[in-house]
């Protein structure tokens, strides 16, 4: 069965926001900050606005009101015919706003922008940059988490930004700027401290994740703005083309940038040439619109490849791990401080410490946890949602750690496991949702099929990890339409963005089981904010688990529309009548003496619907229409708002050997599963699984963003490197499992990131297997292995 975009994708006829060319459009270019922390002092535009082709210049001057700017702009020498500035707020984020559009009075990190340009080509715009002039006067520059919280350390925001907290349930707590250059901290607790005194053993670990991973999404950042009229015309409006994940709240938060309602702001999002987290929230939105506005002509502000380095890449973190557990392997509490990267500006940092902080304890029954997570600001690169965020961090973490835990009471590490996962059907902590998949069971099928207990050959060794994530969103609502058509065929309108997932295939697959037409029949419109149902985005593995019950509830509630009109119709009870394939079908009429009452009007034959509604709506014809919705419940007794819809697991198993000379890891075999609850297309499943895990193995031994101090030394496509086929282990096995526990469409649920969180913990396992030395730290790059061989090599 294909998937619903492979002729569209395989003939190159998908439509993308990159491919979106509109009449009189102009292009934008960026002028980027060289420095990692300076205040900009003076902005000299004189020249570039005179230069061939130029359109229209921004900078902070139209971001800032009068007092602002005599304050910060005073030497900007840029003339404008207003003083009245472009924007009601310079700023944006999700719970922080902090971002401004463009450099106000200072810089935070190298590529912050500073001057934005349109002109009539990419050519034009680039030259024109070239005659900016910008006065910097550095300031000292904070890398890493020992620089940025050290007493003294110097202030990433002197004034604290405008931010939120949101509400938080039983046991979790919150809130901004706890402390200087620390954005966000969440914070988690359950169960008595005390219960450390009764353990038989505590265990202390520290853990460096130090992938900063690159999205590296092939299709860049990029929207194109048009205004219909000026700002200032209440009859004006803006539309957009976007490469985002989540087109509503990106049309929120310009409405609130522009000081405008939302009905003035028009999103349009086709395909998306993937996203993994990076597409949520305002990227190259604003800088388009304002453009757009200031030229009074479309705009298009596409960034390169490289150019992404700069604006987005994964949180690196310290964890640190204090566990108690009982001599017979019984975990019974945990303590855990994580220190996340945020970089320059807060994104969504918050959302990932939540995360982070949330997962830690991993699936297992604790009688304690205790958490605190702190989003550290750093000169560097903003750091932002990625693929299983927060899982990675803490998986990382919390699988070596029972690896370690294992070896130090003597017991195999599989068993271990099997004694403290959480059962299905038992709540992860008081007040959340409760397992819904058999974790022992994915366990023991990855554990066999890698040969946990069979001999290793001579150099290898052996790991299994059990990755989790809560999906589905926190307090996500999704709404959705399906429409019925005379013809019989079907449309699904919905807000989920199809970025190569198959979230158009597995929702049009739902609508068709519901109407019983082939998946052909069924039709995907185009999302419009205009007129698409709301939705909050898609990420969090939510569009089978979420947006898949509010399309499921649009489909029956289309389908009942028709059918009552058939009965109305056909003066046939509601109960003996079917809609397949654009037949209205009667079933027979049975006596109390099982003989058949079917009379020639009744007969079994089906009666097409089209004449059915021609007959009454005319030559015209008619839409029967259905509308959907879904929310988890909010809870109070739920720590993050309302309990998590559905859990997302990944159950990986590797074998490994290392050279003792270099370090190098070979992987010769990688398990993977995950659990779709109900398969609704096994290729876009299988798909999302094995992306997951080559993502989780490019992680896992090389592939991370560079720093020397501030400086980024691989931020160019050329120089990073991601894995290749010859990377991919001799024996590469995927299998996906239909427990059939989802919360979804006929027992389904979201996978997708789960299988990423495994790998690099298996991985570290099995080369712990290998070598009795054990790494804590990834990427594990030769360099890194070597040097905890040797120092292991030293002291003995």
């Amino acid at each position: 069965m294909n998937r619903s975009d492979a002729s569209l994708k395989v003939t190159g006829t998908a439509p993308y926001a990159v491919d979106v060319a509109l009449a009189g459009m102009l292009h934008a270019k960026v002028l980027r900050s060289p420095h990692a922390h300076a205040l900009v002092t003076r902005i000299d535009t004189a020249a570039a606005e005179q230069a061939p082709g130029v359109r229209a210049v921004l900078t902070r001057r139209d971001l800032l009101d009068g007092e602002h700017r005599d304050r910060w702009a005073a030497a900007d020498l840029q003339h404008r015919p207003s003083d009245a500035p472009l924007v009601a707020a310079h700023s944006y984020g999700y719970f922080i706003k902090d971002q401004p559009i463009l450099a106000l009075d200072r810089v935070r990190c190298i590529g912050d922008p500073v001057v934005a340009i349109a002109a009539e080509t990419e050519l034009d715009a680039t030259r024109a940059l070239s005659l900016v002039q910008v006065t910097y006067e550095p300031l000292p520059a904070v890398t890493n988490f020992d620089e940025a919280l050290a007493d003294g350390a110097p202030e990433i925001f002197p004034e604290a930004p405008l931010g939120i907290t949101p509400a938080y349930g039983q046991g979790a707590s919150g809130g901004a700027r706890p402390r200087s250059n620390v954005c966000y901290r969440f914070g988690y607790e359950t169960g008595d401290p005390e219960t450390f005194d009764g353990c038989d053993h505590v265990f202390t670990d520290v853990f460096a994740f130090d992938g900063r991973q690159q999205h590296l999404h092939l299709e860049p950042f990029v929207a194109v703005a048009r205004w219909s009229a000026q700002v200032t015309s209440d009859d004006s409006r803006l539309e957009l083309w976007s490469s985002c994940q989540n087109p509503f709240p990106v049309r929120k938060e310009m409405a609130r940038l522009l000081g405008i309602g939302e009905q003035r702001v028009r999103m349009h999002v086709g395909f998306l040439g993937g996203g993994f987290g990076a597409k949520n929230g305002c990227k190259t939105e604003p800088i388009a619109a304002l453009l757009a506005l200031k030229a009074s002509a479309p705009v298009r502000y596409c960034l390169t490849l490289d150019e992404g380095f700069w604006t987005m890449r994964q949180h690196n973190a310290r964890l640190t791990l204090r566990t108690g557990v009982m001599a017979d392997g019984t975990l019974v509490a945990r303590d855990a401080e994580v220190l996340l990267d945020a970089g320059a500006y807060a994104d969504a940092s918050p959302l990932v410490a939540e995360k982070a902080g949330y997962r830690v304890a991993g699936p297992y029954r604790w009688q304690h946890i205790h958490s605190v997570t702190d989003a550290v600001l750093t000169n560097t690169t903003p750091a932002g949602p990625f693929r299983g965020f927060g899982g990675t961090q803490a998986n990382f973490a919390c699988e070596s750690q029972i690896d370690m835990i294992a070896e130090r009471l003597g017991m195999d590490p599989v068993e271990l496991r099997r004694r403290n996962l959480i059962g299905l059907g038992e709540s992860y902590v008081p007040g959340e949702s409760a397992m819904d998949s058999d974790l022992v069971e994915g366990l023991e099928l990855v554990a066999s099929h890698i040969g946990m207990d069979s001999p290793r050959p001579a150099g290898r060794g052996r790991g299994v990890a059990v990755g989790f994530k809560d999906s589905g969103g926190v307090n996500k609502p999704a709404q959705a339409r399906v429409k019925v058509a005379t013809s019989g065929d079907a449309w699904v309108q919905c807000g989920t963005v199809e970025m190569g997932q198959g979230a158009q295939t597995a929702l049009r697959e739902v609508a068709a089981r519901i109407l019983r037409l082939p998946r052909s029949r069924v039709h995907w419109s185009d999302i419009d904010t205009d007129h698409t149902p709301f939705d909050q985005g898609t990420n969090a593995s939510s569009a089978i688990s979420v947006m898949g019950q509010a399309v499921q509830k649009a489909a029956e509630a289309a389908r009942l529309r028709v059918l009552l009109f058939a009965k109305t119709e056909l003066g046939v009870p509601l109960e003996r009548l079917d809609f397949a394939d654009g037949f209205i079908h009667v079933t027979s009429e049975t006596g109390s003496g099982g003989e058949d009452r079917n009379d020639d009007r009744n007969g079994p034959e089906p009666r097409p619907l089209a004449p059915m509604v021609m007959g009454v709506y005319g030559g015209t014809g008619y839409e029967f229409t259905g509308e959907g919705f879904f929310k988890a419940p909010t809870e109070s007794r739920a720590p993050l708002e309302s309990p998590c819809v559905s859990w997302e697991y990944g159950w990986g198993a590797a074998e490994v050997s290392v050279d003792a000379e270099t370090g190098a890891v070979t992987v010769h075999r990688l398990v993977v599963s995950g659990d779709a609850g109900t398969v609704l297309h096994e290729g876009a499943c299988r798909g999302q699984d094995e992306g997951a895990a080559i993502m989780g193995l490019g992680g896992a031994l090389f592939e991370t963003m560079r720093f020397d101090g501030p400086a980024l030394t691989n931020g160019r496509l050329v120089d990073y490197r991601v894995p290749r086929a010859s990377d991919l282990p001799a024996e590469f096995v995927s299998i996906t499992q239909e427990q059939g526990h989802g919360p979804g469409p006929f027992g389904s649920k979201g996978l997708g990131e789960g299988a990423m969180l495994p790998i690099a913990s298996a991985i570290a396992n099995a080369v712990a297997d290998a070598t009795g030395v054990r790494v804590t730290s990834m990427p594990l790059t030769p360099e890194t292995v070597l040097a905890a061989l040797d120092e292991t090599r030293t002291e003995r």
